[in-house]
Formats: structure tokens, sequence, C-alpha cells
């Protein structure tokens, strides 16, 4: 598999040479003996991390077709502009199935499609589908109440921290639903949040958590794509929880857990159908009882009856007998938002642009 950085890919695409029209029959059957994937990354491919998690799902993906599968991956792939070209570029070198792995792609990638009905693509955090693009996501808000439920307990100073990427939905959901977890052990929690306005700045991350933590945050977790809050929560001596990849190499002493995200199944489900000429566009949101979400060993140093009470809960979500948007909820300004005994629906999980009472962040 050749990893490219963006630069590197449309170098080689505006040489000249290397581009041909791609053969098969897409979505409706596909008969050339090796499948062409591509894979758009929005950042660089670290030890950890969001994009870390999508090249261990490419690499599943490969092992799951042995000699079927030849994959493509550009790193780096953040601007509107560069996305459209790079998706196009993929199309037109031969791949039939391509995936996108950030919701700023979605524009690019329809635009795309629509020009390449014969070409599959599959778009991570997306809210928009077409006849040949399908979309899948996971339910962080699942893995990021068992973390809060930690939080809660662990924290001494009854205030958490939350560094986030951009105050979009998929984000704004799990930090709500990390501050319901917490106040389900802890109604004294409070959280303060952070946005970045970005998923890959190292620095500025570092900047955020300090901050956090000077505003007496003792618990925080971040939502990026960088183990940065979690290296500065070590150097501090301040409990974290990381996100995506299990980050506790990078906080052996103050890494409590990690809500992690798995997408093999999505990759090799996709490269599956394709291959089998049986794909149809759909959209997939799993959570912890799919493998999609999973929580990462937890802190030695956390009460056996706190580990118990997450694994319980853990359970619980599993069965459907938990939701950690079940009411009531209110919001920051104390308005009901979801009444006792309703569950907020999925639809407004997913279009989430405020947040729960006791934290702070969005105004």
């Amino acid at each position: 598999m050749a990893n490219f950085t963006r630069r590197d890919f449309l170098k080689q695409v505006s040489a000249g040479g290397v581009l041909v029209a791609g053969g098969g029959m897409g979505m409706n059957g596909y008969a050339q003996e090796v499948l062409k994937v591509g894979i758009a990354y929005v950042s660089p491919v670290a030890d950890v991390g969001w994009t870390k998690t999508h090249d261990l799902a490419r690499q599943a993906m490969e092992a799951a077709f042995p000699g079927r599968i030849k994959t493509t991956a550009v790193a780096n792939v953040v601007q509107v502009a560069d996305a459209e070209r790079v998706f196009r570029d993929l199309a037109l070198q031969g791949n039939k199935l391509i995936f996108g792995t950030s919701f700023s792609q979605q524009t690019p990638i329809h635009k795309v499609a629509q020009t390449m009905p014969g070409t599959v693509f599959e778009h991570c955090s997306g809210i928009k589908s077409a006849k040949n693009v399908g979309t899948f996501e996971a339910r962080y808000y699942e893995g990021t109440y068992l973390a809060g439920i930690v939080a809660g307990k662990m924290s001494k100073s009854n205030v958490i921290g939350f560094v986030g990427g951009f105050p979009v939905p998929d984000v704004v959901g799990p930090a709500n639903a990390l501050m319901l977890g917490a106040r389900s052990v802890n109604p004294k929690i409070t959280c303060k949040t952070i946005w970045l306005n970005s998923w890959y700045d190292p620095g500025k991350e570092r900047d955020a958590a300090k901050t956090l933590i000077s505003q007496g945050a003792d618990v925080v977790i971040s939502m990026t794509d960088t183990p940065t809050t979690v290296q500065v929560g070590e150097e501090l001596n301040v409990w974290t929880i990381g996100y995506a990849s299990d980050m506790s190499k990078y906080g052996p002493k103050k890494h409590l857990t990690s809500f992690v995200v798995d997408w093999s199944s999505y990759y090799i489900g996709a490269a599956r159908e394709v291959l089998a000429g049986t794909w149809s566009s759909k959209h997939r949101w799993d959570g912890l009882s799919a493998g999609v979400v999973k929580m990462s060993p937890y802190n030695s140093a956390i009460p056996k009856e706190v580990v118990a009470l997450a694994n319980e809960k853990q359970q619980a979500i599993i069965a459907g007998t938990l939701h950690p948007f079940a009411g009531p909820i209110n919001d920051q300004g104390g308005k009901q938002r979801v009444a006792k005994g309703a569950v907020l629906p999925d639809s407004e999980i997913k279009s989430i642009n405020w947040l729960v009472e006791g934290m702070s962040g969005l105004g």
C-alpha cells in the first residue's frame, strides 16, 4: 500500500500518464480479480488517533481478502478543494471503492460521486447519502457516558475538562454524554469545554488542556487526533481519558481509559459487498453492541467498585436497558430538552447543537 501525503499524490497525478478510467462494474458487480480501494485520510497516520483507526481498518480489510484488495491511502486531505481533486483522481485511477474519513469531506465526495456513478463511495461521519454513497459512524456517546462515570467518581474538584476539535454534532453529543455519565454518579460535577476548531493541532491542544487544568479540572478528556491532552495530564499529574485509540502509553500513570473506535467491520463489509456485487447505499451507526466502540483497559488505580459499575452500565447499554440520552435532560440554560421517561431520538442526537446542564463552552 502506497501511503502518500496529499501533496505527493497530487504531484504524481499532475505528472500525467498515471490515471486511467476505472473498469469493473462498481456497485452492480465487480468483475476484476483485484478490487482497488482508495482512502482519503484527513490527517497524518500516527501511532494513535482518528486516522490511525482508519488505517487499521484498511489493514484489516486487506487481511480479510488476501490478494483481492489493493489500497491507496492519501493523507492530509483537509481542504475542500483538495478533497475533490483527490476523490476524483482516485476514481480515475480505477479505485472502485473509495472511503472518505471526515465530515469536512462531505461536499466534495458527493460532487465527485455524481460524476462517477460506477464507483462506490463510503463516507465516515457523513449525514447525506446518495445512490452510490453510503455513510457510517460510531455511537461515541456510549463510550463517553461510561468514561463520564469514571471521571465523575475520580474527580476531587468536581470539575472536568473537555477539549473538542469542532463544535459539530459528532463531538457535541459525546461531550454531553460524558457529562450525563459523570452526573449520574456525582451531581455536583461541572464540565468546562474548549473548542480548537481543528482536528490536528498539538500546540493549540496543549494550551487548551493546560487552561482547563488551571481552571480546576482534575480529569481532562479530548476528541482530537492527537494524544496531546493525555501527555499534558501525565506531565501535570491530572487524570485523563483518551479518544479513538488506547492512549495509555502516553499516560501510563494518569490515563484512566479511552473510548476506542474500530472501523474494521465497516471497511470489510463494504469491500465484501462491492466484490460480490451486492453493495447498496445505507447508513450504519453502531456502538458498543457491535464492537465499533470499545473501552480500553481501565487504570488499576480506579477502585474496583467503580470499574464494576462502568462494566455494569456498559452491559446495560448493550442490552438496550440504558440509554445515555434518557430523560429528564436539561440544557445548559435550564430548559428541559428530554422529558422524564423519554429518550432523545437518533435524529436529534445526530444534529445536536446544545450542551447539557452543567457544561460551558457553546456560548
